[in-house]
Order: C-alpha cells, then structure tokens, then sequence
C-alpha cells in the first residue's frame, strides 16, 4: 500500500512539473521542463550520496576505527540480505543520522556523535535497522528523485519570476497568458514542497516497520525516537539549517522548531511512529525495552544486540564508535 501511495504520489509530482513548464511556455516549455528533468535526475542519481555527505562534513570510518559499530551494522546487513554500506559519522551534537544512495550496492549510512553519545546500544541497532531499511527499500533513490524534481520546479518558478520582471515575451506563450506564469510562480513551488513532504512521510512510515523487523524489536527504535525527537528539537544542527532541502533524509527532523506534523513537515510526528511501533512490537511478541548501558559507557561484559550470527566482544569496553 505505501509503495502505491509512494509511486502515485512521485506520478503526481511529475505532473505538476509538465504543467509547470506547460504554464510557462506551452507545449514547448512542457518539454523543456521534461528535459531538465531528467538531466536533473540523471545528476542526482550519481551524485546525491557524495553530495549529501560533503554537505554534512561526514567522515568514512572503518572496521580498525569504529569496530562495535561496523560489526553492528555488518549483522543487521547480512540478516536484510544486502550488501554492507559504507559508514560515516558527523561531528555534530544533534542526535540524529541518515542513509543516502542510488542502490544498495552504493549506499552509506551516517549517525551523529550527538546520537551515538545519547543511545544505548540496542537504541543505535534500532536507529541503523531504521537506515538499512530505508537503503533496502530504495527510498533514498525515491527521496532523491523526489528532490530533484522539485528543484526544478522552483527553477522554472524563478524563471517565470525573472520573465514577468524582465522579459515580458514569455508571457505570450503560456496558454493562460499573465495568470498561467503567476500561477507557475506562486502554485507550483508549494505543490511540489507539499507532494515530497507526503512522499517522505509515506517512506518513513515504511522504514520504521522494515527497520523493527531487522534489528529484531521494535520498541528499540521507539526507545531511540524517544530520545532523539527531543534532542534533535533543542540542539541546532549548523550543516541542516544552512541546507534544509536535505532534512527529509534524516531519520527525524533536523530543522530546529519544525518537529510537529504540520502539513509542511518531512517527518510524521515522533508519537505517531512510535505508537506504530509498538503495535508492531505487539504483533512480532516482543516486549523487551533497551534499558541497557548508554553509548557513551557501555557496562563491561554486555553484549552487542543479537541481530546476526557475528560474534560479540563480551568483555571489551569499546564505545560502538572506536
């Protein structure tokens, strides 16, 4: 059902991209703007994860630099049946981490030092089964489509501005003359905006259920969800404010003060997944919460989650990260 939803939704946004181009400039603009979008497409499906981790200053690390958490994400991978991503990690406060990539064979996973220092280790397998299942559903290829159809809408929306400010010809081709290019300029932006909000909705949603099934308890992630949705409201991540296009990604809101499910936000609101999650904690008969050890001082001897067949370091008192 949300992969429907999801495919009607993309569907809908591809049409509101060739009615803006056809608004703008007939049915030559309409395959103009065609054009641009799948050059747009094209790039983004190349290049999205390189620029979504430059973006955000994230570092790779490795197996030799942040054992606990390679192993861990290593497990939760070979129990999805997919391939190992590529790990990075940002220095920054705000507990909070993302997935980005074309395919799974190239994809990466990125979590905060804010998140690894605020969960327990049960918490963090939640939040990286959350990531998986987002690269496995190919939601980051969905989101970046997404993303880049509606950048060009608001490329042809400013066009239409600098056109009404300037040029004044390209008034004439519109079928709709004057009100085709205000409409262009002013309705198509907030169409494109509300249609990529619902998408990501639909896709977290989606992600949350797949991600409970592959770290194997739910209520980890809505441990984690918890914790993060507050933290993630108090503390401003500098990289997300200076580029907000990229806060869909991000497992919740990055953008300080838009946590709340209005009608303009990325992310479903924290209590509506978490209640999912614990009716599916229900279903698979899991009622264990993470009350473990905290990220930050794993208590000597405790085990990792049993999420795969790898072994653990009982007895190592390591930081998931290094």
């Amino acid at each position: 059902m949300n992969y429907a939803k999801t495919v009607f939704l993309l569907s809908a946004m591809a049409g509101v991209f060739l009615v803006t181009g056809w608004l703008i400039g007939g049915a030559a603009g309409a395959v103009i703007a065609l054009v641009i979008a799948l050059g747009m497409n094209a790039y983004a499906w190349w290049n999205s994860d390189k620029m979504a981790l430059r973006m955000h200053n994230a570092r790779p690390v490795s197996r030799q630099t942040a054992p606990e958490l390679y192993r861990m994400i290593d497990e939760m991978s070979q129990r999805a049946e997919m391939p190992m991503p590529a790990i990075y990690l940002i220095d920054d406060q705000q507990p909070n981490a993302f997935a980005t990539g074309r395919d799974p064979s190239n994809a990466a996973v990125a979590a905060t030092t804010g998140i690894m220092r605020m969960l327990t280790r049960e918490e963090l397998a939640g939040v990286m089964a959350h990531e998986l299942a987002h690269i496995k559903n190919r939601d980051t290829l969905i989101m970046t489509i997404a993303a880049a159809v509606a950048g060009a809408i608001g490329m042809l929306a400013q066009f239409a501005q600098f056109s009404m400010l300037f040029g004044g010809g390209d008034r004439g081709r519109s079928p709709l003359g004057f009100v085709g290019v205000l409409l262009a300029m002013i309705l198509a932006p907030l169409a494109a905006m509300l249609v990529q909000m619902l998408i990501s909705r639909t896709r977290e949603y989606s992600a949350d259920k797949l991600g409970g099934e592959i770290c194997g308890n739910p209520l980890w992630l809505a441990s984690a969800l918890s914790k993060i949705s507050g933290g993630a409201a108090r503390v401003e991540m500098q990289t997300a404010e200076a580029n907000p296009a990229s806060a869909h990604m991000f497992i919740v809101n990055p953008l300080s003060g838009r946590g709340m499910d209005s009608l303009f936000s990325t992310h479903p609101n924290p209590a509506n997944r978490i209640k999912a999650l614990e009716a599916q904690a229900v279903e698979m008969g899991r009622t264990a919460r993470p009350d473990g050890p905290s990220a930050t001082s794993p208590r000597r001897g405790s085990r990792m989650p049993r999420v795969g067949r790898g072994r653990s370091d009982a007895g190592q008192n390591r930081r998931p990260w290094g």
